[in-house]
């Protein structure tokens, strides 16, 4: 039977305490982020799991500011905790391939706060929700209107810093809406929304509820160019009349 000698066994035994020693080093960032952590891991982590995790260490905070780098959604609609708008600038300075934003009802959002945003993912953004965002304004529409050549989805409910102006500068800058929302907004002109309606005719879905510049003559331009038109909501719409609501009917539902 063949023996080891006092060396060879002495070797053998350092270097299982190394392999013991190195396993017992491997920590969870060790793991290739690029590869494993970031496109496996961190999808089931929540905006506030990144956040909690951001506290932990160093290298906890790299890790998930690399995660904000490639998340591609974020939803904060309705969300109005404490010292959110200190979290958003975090937000806004690491995302840069966000395709959706859900911002509606955040009473805190400026400006300030979402131009940043927009100014590094403009490119991506196919869907945005700003229904009422009070204190944002028109501004913020420029980047949207302007580099976000693949937007379908866009709501503005509520927006009453909306104007014609805006919608002129939609109409002249974007295609393929496929959602729409502008309900409650006051501030638009009839003639822009005619206008509109014959560019963007590969809407869908159409929210126009309590908007007074509906007309008999807009959705007669609706039913004449939006033939893909699926869902439309007219609620509260004073200015039509079944003429109107016919011509629509009669041609895109």
């Amino acid at each position: 039977m063949c023996s080891l000698h006092v060396e060879e066994e002495a070797h053998l035994a350092a270097m299982a305490g190394n392999r013991d020693r190195t396993l017992t080093c491997i920590e969870l960032f060790d793991i290739c982020w690029e590869d494993v952590l970031i496109p496996h891991m961190s999808i089931y982590l929540s905006l506030k799991d990144l956040f909690n995790l951001r506290c932990c260490s160093q290298t906890a905070r790299r890790f998930a500011e690399t995660a904000l780098e490639k998340r591609q959604e974020l939803h904060l609609s309705g969300n109005n905790t404490r010292n959110i708008d200190l979290g958003f600038q975090v937000v806004a300075r690491c995302c840069r391939r966000l395709e959706v934003l859900h911002l509606a009802c955040c009473k805190w959002l400026t400006d300030d706060l979402l131009l940043p945003l927009l100014t590094k993912n403009k490119h991506r953004l196919c869907a945005v929700n700003l229904n009422e965002c009070v204190n944002i304004t028109a501004l913020s529409l420029q980047p949207i209107i302007v580099e976000c050549k693949d937007l379908r989805i866009l709501k503005l409910s509520k927006c009453q810093w909306l104007t014609t102006g805006a919608v002129d500068a939609l109409t002249l800058h974007q295609s393929k809406l496929v959602e729409f929302d502008i309900s409650h907004c006051g501030a638009i002109g009839e003639r822009c929304l005619i206008i509109f309606f014959r560019k963007l005719n590969k809407l869908t879905v159409l929210s126009l509820a309590h908007t007074p510049s509906v007309t008999d003559q807009v959705l007669i331009q609706i039913g004449n160019y939006c033939r893909e038109l699926e869902h439309i909501n007219l609620m509260g719409c004073v200015a039509i009349s079944d003429y109107g609501v016919h011509a629509v009917c009669c041609v895109c539902l």
